[in-house]
């Protein structure tokens, strides 16, 4: 199998270094991509050995753990209680459409079986099981698609050379390396995920702003060839329809499929590292967040978001054309905290009674503002306002002739007036919504 793999690695090296750059793709893809930009809601799941230390998945970083001491954790990691099939139902009560996993953090270890390194879940726990194959068969049970993060940089990895700007500090680190096999093992490793856990909606990569300097306002040159040409025709080749995604920050890379945006809005970049409006492509998106503060598990965070908080992360998200992808930290007994349990199914509640209104849509053409958004289906506008503390609403140049206005929720009339300056909408008190009053306009 492992000679197979490097066989397959080498092939597709071989003739792949023009390839992605006049990438075209292929009908598989492209229908891949319109599921993806209707689907609107998934779940992002961080979970490995840094869970049993309850500090979050950068815990080897942050406290600067010695290789040889953090690799002790996955003799800890056990997690018994870890129900693929009970996950994968949670996802889908809560109106999510896809689930994506870490298959690889920055930690380095792989939470897949893998012929390409020892330092595996099968090979170093007690635990000896392969979670993405269990992930894998219940989703397609289910009818989720399945996508994997994979981590590009590597803090344990001697071979990750140079050295990016993370992970300095931890002892063990050699001082050398051979950046190329660390590129053969990758293609090794996509290649293993490509081909032993049937069809894979994407990959979500993650990593490539730790080989670029950072002075505090923006990234400098980047310093290693990543191989993008060669790692992106790989997974296209292995299967067309694999959605590709890079949390690098910049403006999308030839060979990608999707863009995503960390903590943000499209173009918001509240973060001061994220990316600025004039970078967004023309590819689906997604916005990826937390349900509190943390993407690991992290025994000491309270930063709770309010179900109010999430239902309407949802709503401005897809009111920007985009996906939200909401993460759970699972414990490292393999059960997710009850709380986030909880905030999942209320918000499945919601979208059951008004997901008609966010999934299968497009922005719409009202611009989103810290009042409300809009989507839309053909002739159908939904405008969502999140702002329950005021009575009238006015919407500048609204230039939309307007068939039918109504409340979405009892179907009663609104009151309104369009004249050439925009839209003047009244919500009388007993019809608004503390989360979503929705209103839906039939437009000529």
């Amino acid at each position: 199998m492992k000679r197979l793999l490097l066989a397959l690695v080498f092939l597709f090296a071989f003739h792949s270094i023009i390839a992605q750059e006049n990438y075209i793709p292929t009908q598989e893809n492209l229908e891949a991509r319109k599921w993806f930009q209707e689907a609107k809601f998934g779940l992002f799941i961080h979970w490995g050995v840094y869970s049993v230390l309850g500090d979050g998945e950068w815990v080897m970083n942050n406290q600067n753990i010695a290789i040889d001491e953090y690799e002790k954790l996955p003799s800890f990691f056990n997690p018994i209680e870890y129900n693929a099939e009970e996950w994968v139902q949670m996802a889908k009560a809560a109106g999510m459409k896809y689930i994506t996993i870490t298959s690889r953090h920055h930690d380095g270890f792989s939470m897949f079986d893998s012929e390409a390194t020892d330092y595996t879940i099968v090979k170093k726990t007690p635990y000896k099981k392969d979670v993405l194959k269990a992930l894998a068969e219940a989703c397609k049970k289910e009818g989720l698609k399945l996508f994997f993060y994979y981590s590009l940089l590597d803090w344990h990895d001697d071979n990750y050379f140079p050295r990016g700007r993370t992970g300095t500090k931890i002892p063990g680190r050699s001082a050398n390396g051979d950046w190329n096999k660390y590129i053969a093992f990758m293609k090794a490793q996509l290649t293993e995920l490509l081909t032993n856990y049937g069809e894979i909606a994407g990959i979500w990569f993650d990593g490539h702003w730790d080989q670029k300097a950072w002075d505090g306002k923006r990234f400098g040159k980047l310093q290693v060839d990543w191989h993008y040409d060669e790692l992106y025709q790989l997974i296209h080749d292995l299967q067309p329809q694999c959605l590709i995604g890079n949390n690098h920050h910049l403006a999308p890379i030839s060979g990608e499929d999707f863009q995503m945006f960390e903590k943000d809005l499209p173009g918001k970049n509240t973060t001061g590292f994220g990316t600025d409006a004039s970078d967004i492509g023309k590819i689906p998106t997604e916005v990826c967040e937390t349900i509190n503060g943390s993407w690991g598990f992290n025994l000491k965070d309270r930063n709770h978001k309010t179900d109010k908080e999430l239902i309407q992360y949802v709503v401005k998200a897809a009111g920007y054309g985009s996906n939200l992808l909401l993460n759970v930290g699972p414990m490292p007994n393999g059960k997710i905290q009850p709380k986030h349990v909880e905030s999942l199914k209320k918000i499945g509640e919601w979208l059951q009674l008004n997901g008609e209104t966010i999934y299968g849509t497009t922005e719409g053409p009202v611009a989103p503002n810290s009042e409300m958004v809009s989507t839309q289906k053909e002739k159908t506008v939904y405008l969502h306002v999140t702002d329950s503390s005021k009575d009238l609403f006015f919407i500048p140049n609204f230039k939309e002739r307007i068939k039918t206005m109504s409340f979405y929720k009892n179907k009663g009339n609104v009151t309104y007036d369009l004249n050439k300056y925009g839209l003047l909408i009244e919500i009388p008190e007993n019809e608004k919504d503390t989360i979503d009053t929705i209103i839906e306009i039939t437009i000529k």
